[in-house]
């Protein structure tokens, strides 16, 4: 199948739920805000439909949502400890919310619908106003019926530089994000639909670099380059391979990493997932090389041609310092730990996957025995036969968002340190996000990880355990979620209260 674990789908199938082709063509304390000398950096921020170019030519352009008339919406930039205050305008039908993804915000500022704010109506604005506490590449997009909204257009980097950023000749952001069109070159309309909730997401069949179908990308030989890499897809899970190149991780997240080259070559990247890159153009001046998307087995295909121009800028790599400064993260307590565990189950093939670890787990496991296990199971029947849209449960309960009264699923005590044990026992992956925090990922099914790495969405393989270990110093009620906006709407949601 995948050289990733992967469900098993045959390639038809897969085909069938959405073709894969694209056209040779282009601090710790944040809630008490500092005294601020300069004003806030003000950003105006309009949502609404218009029309945007995928493609080249007169075919190209299609009707999407958009936040002031592009897709993606505005690079914002601020520097780290700026105040940023983003106006936000809905020219829509409809309510909206914007969510400031991976950023530490406060909890009124966290762009929730009925959780942490009341919607936006159409024709009305909401202020956001918060500090840029981490450096780093983060992105924002809707909350409110995000499995359509973001899919239409709607979302856009918003980069936090550092005081002190890593040397290069050029900062480049690339936003990943695939559409599934019609044959007309439309947005196809089944938003949502029940096949897309219950398997892997709304995996599209064309896919785009910055809001388009890229063709090639300009480089000169000798050229260090950060590549800010963003994955906006509803579902699609990335992983380029950067032919002939030697690409360096420096950040996962926004967060600083150990710099390291990505396992196999290949950078990883679930949905709301970022990487930020090292890439040294080594190529010979003239030369074009080819970037694979390579996650899918079988399914293959070419995201953008590197173009080497004639003149070369130097002769070999610069030799300038990788590693970014750390940001201002409360360092988890391991030993000190409250232990927490969380189940994932449900979608197609989901009652045989979690049966069968259930038995091969046995007592003591996530999720207890192979009766609790089926216990959780039972509690997806009863739910399933209240709403037909539910597919996916966090410890046997589905949420249900039209109903705006989701209890916490845990209470975790504020200052204090704590471990999210979390269990796949269904038979697709899952971009795990939590709202208002960093963690480290510590270990994957019982192996401690190599970089122990911040990130705030963790790609969790079927049948795979991972430990997450953070300081839940930011207080409120937080979002729990997979970013397969689908999946979230299936039910995968859940609130993690900090008190």
């Amino acid at each position: 199948m995948s050289r990733f674990p992967m469900p098993a789908l045959t390639r038809r199938a897969f085909l069938a739920s959405a073709a894969a082709s694209v056209a040779d063509a282009m601090l710790p304390v944040l809630w008490r805000s500092p005294v601020h000398a300069a004003a806030p950096q003000e950003v105006q921020l309009r949502a609404a439909p218009d029309r945007t170019r995928l493609m080249p030519g007169p075919s190209g352009e299609i009707a999407a949502w958009c936040y002031g008339g592009t897709v993606p919406g505005p690079e914002i930039r601020v520097r780290q400890g700026e105040r940023l205050r983003v106006v936000v305008e809905n020219g829509l039908a409809e309510e909206t919310t914007v969510h400031w993804h991976g950023v530490r915000v406060p909890h009124a500022m966290d762009g929730v619908p009925h959780l942490t704010q009341k919607p936006i109506g159409a024709g009305e604005r909401f202020v956001y106003e918060f500090d840029a506490v981490d450096a780093g590449t983060f992105w924002y997009h809707p909350h409110q019926r995000s499995f359509e909204q973001v899919e239409r257009g709607l979302y856009g980097p918003l980069i936090i530089e550092e005081r002190e950023p890593a040397r290069v000749d050029r900062d480049v952001t690339w936003v990943l994000d695939d559409w599934r069109l019609t044959k007309s070159g439309a947005i196809s309309e089944d938003f949502g639909n029940r096949h897309d909730i219950h398997h892997n997401g709304r995996v599209g069949n064309t896919v785009t670099i910055n809001g388009r179908v890229p063709t090639t990308f300009a480089v000169r030989a000798g050229e260090r380059i950060r590549l800010r890499l963003i994955n906006a897809a509803n579902a699609r899970i990335f992983s380029p391979d950067f032919t002939g190149l030697q690409p360096i991780v420096i950040a996962l997240d926004g967060q600083p990493v150990a710099p390291h080259a990505p396992d196999g070559g290949l950078v990883v990247l679930g949905p709301a997932m970022r990487a930020d890159l090292i890439l040294d153009m080594t190529g010979k001046p003239g030369r074009q090389v080819s970037i694979f998307d390579r996650f899918y087995e079988g399914l293959e295909y070419k995201l953008v041609d590197i173009a080497y121009s004639d003149t070369p800028l130097r002769e070999r790599a610069p030799d300038w310092p990788l590693a970014l400064p750390a940001n201002p993260l409360p360092e988890p307590d391991l030993e000190t730990a409250s232990r927490n565990e969380v189940v994932f189950t449900g979608g197609m093939m989901g009652r045989m996957v979690a049966q069968d670890m259930g038995e091969s787990m046995g007592p003591g496991a996530p999720g207890g025995t192979t009766r609790d296990m089926n216990s959780m199971m039972g509690g997806e029947r009863m739910t399933q036969t209240m709403n037909s849209s539910t597919a996916w449960f966090i410890n046997g309960i589905a949420a249900d968002q039209a109903r705006h009264d989701m209890k916490p699923a845990l209470t975790l005590a504020r200052n204090k340190n704590h471990v999210i044990a979390m269990t796949n026992a269904t038979a697709w992956h899952h971009p795990i996000h939590l709202h208002g925090h960093s963690f480290r990922v510590i270990s994957r099914n019982g192996q401690p990880t190599r970089h122990r790495e911040w990130q705030d969405t963790v790609l969790v393989s079927p049948r795979e355990k991972v430990e997450i270990a953070f300081v839940a110093d930011n207080p409120g009620d937080w979002m729990f979620h997979c970013h397969i906006l689908e999946h979230q709407a299936g039910g995968m949601m859940a609130v993690f209260r900090v008190a």
